[in-house]
């Protein structure tokens, strides 16, 4: 057992330094004064081994007190007065701790890690997973436990309810991965956190509008109740443990789960292909009439237009929904028509967050990739200047309309409900309103194809393997989420971003002329 306790830390730490070297070699800048020798330089892997270090604490702790924090401020914010904020907590902590237990299991999830240890490695299937899954367990609960002793006064919560909690937690983790388990035994069906079934999705949908939505209509789990299933879990928890340490049929299962998710190289690459393929049209009668790049386009376009606008349809409806539901409350609650019509005016920089996370521009690139850029990228001619300015300009224009379509209904539906709302002084706020929001769009889409271009990320395999790519969109993350402090009048703002989103096109297209040829190939 001690042998593989270490056996397994120094494998995850092994894989993760590497993990870490790797993606220092591939970040831009930093990898111009790195040596070749990456991986053999000492003092690198000691850094590195310190970096690998840093993120088990911060993994163990900032995750959760994000998770408990962000909880602590729906409840106290978002909800009127019909119930304490501990009532609320418990109400919310209880649901979302049902999802978690099915959603984030760590045991049925099938990591690299697992495969190496358990079929490269041959290690005892059952000693590493029991070591690797009370681990876990163990950091769930430490990780919890100091964030609910400090908001036990925050809740007006007991001292014994806030050190039970987290292993409420975890005995629900337990108990739910102690069924799949006996559902094995008994059906032989392999649970897969990573491939739920539409039951499961729905159960979860479930879960979420209770936890959220029961509070809106002064509808709430009674703190008796809550408290008493909390307790529960507790007891629940010691069947389940007791059921995972028995269980000897391990390295079956995860046979069967890696059977699902072919962790080799050249079959993930079927499997993303095999994904891309239920979207993509088998009609041989699709053709075109146009000449060169813009034939392989539009044949591209007809063939991936069920993959490349699904998505982008069904958030227009939604946003649809959402523009009329608001419009109908107006009309029947005429006393927040100030609050609305306030908002549209000053809080427009908060759309650049919302746009970002509703643009496609990462699903566009990647099904570039896979099923066109894949193969072209093979040939010289693909990656000339001329043409690839020509081929970047054209795609461009297909993002731009798959992310235009739900940026019109919104900006739109905002210039509408200013309208509605109580109108404004000045008529130009209208027209800001709904080419800002186009703007933004476009940015995401030129953002997003120029990055794709620029950096090209991925591997052979369909695998994003640069540094450099993580890190901007990062930024890109964190730019849109500050946006969110922004106060600004729309004219102000709404013009700052039109003129902003003309000089980004600008740039782009001269980055990508001058600097795409050297950089749009495949990655090794």
């Amino acid at each position: 057992m001690n042998k593989t306790l270490k056996i397994s830390f120094a494998l995850k730490n092994t894989y993760r330094v590497n993990s870490i070297l790797y993606a220092l070699k591939q970040t831009l800048l930093i990898k111009m004064i790195l040596p070749s020798a990456l991986y053999g330089v000492k003092g690198l892997k000691i850094f590195a081994n310190i970096l690998s270090a840093l993120w088990e604490i911060i993994s163990t702790f900032l995750g959760k007190a994000v998770y408990l924090g962000f909880i602590y401020l729906i409840v106290a914010n978002g909800y009127n007065g019909a119930f304490t904020i501990r009532e609320l907590f418990l109400h919310m902590l209880l649901f979302l701790t049902v999802i978690g237990a099915f959603l984030n299991t760590n045991l049925f999830n099938p990591t690299k890690e697992k495969y190496y240890a358990v079929f490269l490695m041959r290690m005892d299937a059952k000693q590493y997973i029991l070591i690797n899954y009370g681990y876990a367990i163990v950091k769930l609960i430490i990780g919890f436990l100091p964030f609910m002793i400090m908001m036990r006064s925050m809740l007006d919560l007991p001292v014994w309810l806030s050190v039970l909690l987290p292993f409420s937690i975890a005995g629900l983790k337990l108990f739910v991965a102690a069924t799949s388990l006996w559902d094995y035994e008994k059906r032989g069906l392999v649970y897969n956190e990573n491939k739920l079934g539409k039951f499961l999705w729905a159960f979860v949908a479930l879960m979420l509008i209770l936890a959220g939505g029961l509070p809106a209509v002064e509808l709430a789990v009674p703190q008796l109740v809550s408290t008493s299933l909390f307790i529960a879990f507790v007891p629940l928890g010691i069947i389940g443990a007791l059921k995972v340490i028995r269980f000897n049929e391990y390295k079956e299962v995860f046979k069967d789960l890696f059977a699902q998710t072919q962790p080799f190289t050249d079959r993930k690459t079927q499997a993303v292909r095999k994904q891309s393929e239920k979207y993509i049209s088998t009609d041989t009668g699709i053709t075109s009439s146009r000449k060169g790049f813009e034939y392989l386009n539009e044949l591209f376009i007809k063939r991936h237009k069920a993959l490349l606008w699904s998505a982008s349809k069904k958030i227009t409806y939604v946003c649809v929904v959402l523009a009329v539901g608001v419009m109908i409350a107006s009309y029947l609650f005429p006393e927040i028509n100030g609050s609305v019509n306030h908002l549209i005016l000053n809080w427009l920089p908060y759309f650049a967050f919302i746009m970002y996370f509703l643009n496609r521009g990462t699903g566009f690139t990647q099904a570039l990739f896979v099923n066109c850029d894949h193969s072209l990228l093979t040939y010289s001619f693909y990656k000339q200047p001329g043409m690839i300015l020509k081929l970047f300009a054209i795609r461009l224009r297909e993002i731009m309309k798959i992310n235009a379509l739900p940026a019109a209904v919104i900006g739109t539906g905002m210039s509408l409900l200013l309208f509605v709302t109580g109108g404004t002084d000045n008529v130009l706020n209208y027209a800001v309103i709904i080419i800002s929001i186009l703007c933004m769009s476009a940015f995401f889409s030129v953002h997003y194809l120029t990055i794709y271009y620029l950096i090209q990320p991925y591997n052979a395999a369909s695998e994003i393997k640069s540094g450099t790519y993580q890190l901007v969109r990062v930024l890109t993350y964190l730019v849109c989420y500050y946006m969110i402090r922004v106060r600004m009048p729309t004219i102000v703002f709404g013009t700052l971003t039109i003129v902003f989103c003309v000089m980004y096109c600008i740039i782009a297209c001269i980055l990508v002329y001058r600097l795409a040829p050297k950089t749009f190939r495949l990655r090794q």
